[in-house]
């Protein structure tokens, strides 16, 4: 079913982060069992960072290109996208014209912002790849995300160190199959503030859908 109201968004949304928290909790719990051998309390540890951090990308990408389709579903002119779709819908056409070495292939991209911005707008929201994290959603991957949908980074430019340290980098050496201990406490901590941002995107993607913030003069 396609997303064509903010209602549909926010259901979707609300639903993936559902089962997703839910799987989280239930690694925490085990995690938080006293009655393992250190060895395998390890083993919990290292688990559910990568689980951690493969939910954090994986929401943040379906939330993302959600938010795209419902977007594109809304049927606006180019000339009422805001800046930042624009810029997106606008890639496309560039992109095709930069993939040959011939000059008369702008002409008709030099034409279309000239005279038909009052067109339908066409945005990539089939392309999975249309708002990528690169599998490795670093600080400065999520602050090209957010300014694509026009959300506020803000929010999480204090959180550079744990994104790109504690949560990317880790779950990196874990996954290149490198050994390294975590403690229990850094677990949960680190635990507790994906859930958080977890809920902070989710809130940022309904609230804009809401707003309108994705028109060139929003309410």
């Amino acid at each position: 079913m396609s997303i064509r109201t903010a209602e549909l968004l926010s259901d979707k949304l609300s639903t993936d982060l559902a089962w997703r928290k839910k799987e989280l909790s239930e690694v925490k719990s085990l995690v938080e069992t006293r009655k393992v051998s250190p060895q395998r309390h390890n083993a919990l540890i290292r688990s559910g960072i990568c689980i951690l951090y493969a939910h954090w990308e994986g929401f943040v990408k379906l939330a993302s290109n959600s938010y795209l389709e419902y977007v594109a579903m809304q049927r606006l002119s180019y000339d009422q996208l805001s800046s930042n779709f624009l810029a997106l819908a606008m890639k496309t056409k560039l992109n095709e014209a930069r993939d040959t070495n011939k000059p008369s292939l702008y002409i008709p991209v030099c034409d279309f912002f000239i005279s038909n911005l009052n067109t339908k707008c066409s945005l990539p929201y089939k392309d999975k790849d249309a708002i990528s994290t690169a599998s490795n959603l670093s600080s400065d991957i999520l602050k090209e995300i957010t300014c694509t949908l026009g959300i506020d980074f803000s929010v999480y430019s204090t959180k550079s160190v744990l994104i790109d340290i504690k949560l990317l980098k880790t779950r990196n050496e874990i996954a290149h199959g490198n050994y390294l201990t975590v403690d229990r406490e850094e677990y949960i901590e680190l635990h507790a503030e994906i859930m958080g941002m977890l809920d902070i995107f989710s809130n940022q993607i309904q609230n804009a859908a809401v707003n309108k913030d994705y028109m060139r003069n929003s309410p």
